[in-house]
């Protein structure tokens, strides 16, 4: 029964927009084969009324992406074209674990020099987010650690990340 869409926000334009995880198709537009309450039903469909429930928990997190060649998009602001495989991606990972131990400064130090994603510019932080908003794995994990915590490695369609819950 599940059309396999769900609504996602942009963090680029902060407004809602609609991914299909399995074709990897998104979209600003609702999709054409979706009724109005077809798109109600959505996951994430709580971003189209510009607010939450008023029981959706927003919590803060902190990551460090290494993306490999099989990320949905292999390049970053480091590199036009990654081509390493998603095992030498997480043993990148795995020295900056060992690196910053419980420390979320050298965290913070090796997600600004490091991360493959945009939020490098940040320290890694990604601000506030709420269930629906970020991919499934990475929502799971994040959501799962008390404030100040680390997750282990996490895959998803991104690359691999190690997240640092912050609020």
């Amino acid at each position: 029964m599940s059309s396999g869409w769900e609504i996602r926000m942009s963090n680029s334009k902060g407004i809602p927009y609609y991914f299909n995880p399995s074709t990897k198709q998104s979209s600003w537009d609702a999709p054409s084969e979706l009724s109005e309450d077809q798109i109600k039903s959505l996951p994430g469909s709580q971003h189209l009324t510009g607010g939450s429930s008023g029981d959706a928990e927003t919590i803060t997190a902190s990551h460090l992406l290494v993306k490999h060649k099989d990320s949905r998009r292999p390049s970053s602001w480091k590199e036009t074209n990654i081509t390493r495989t998603k095992e030498e991606a997480t043993d990148i990972l795995r020295e900056y674990q060992a690196q910053f131990g419980t420390s979320c400064k050298t965290f913070e130090e090796l997600a600004s020099l490091h991360s493959d994603c945009s939020s490098h510019s940040q320290k890694g932080n990604l601000g506030p987010f709420s269930k629906g908003q970020m991919q499934k794995p990475f929502e799971d994990a994040a959501f799962a650690l008390q404030v100040g915590e680390f997750s282990d490695i996490i895959s998803t369609d991104s690359g691999v990340h190690i997240i640092l819950r912050t609020a």
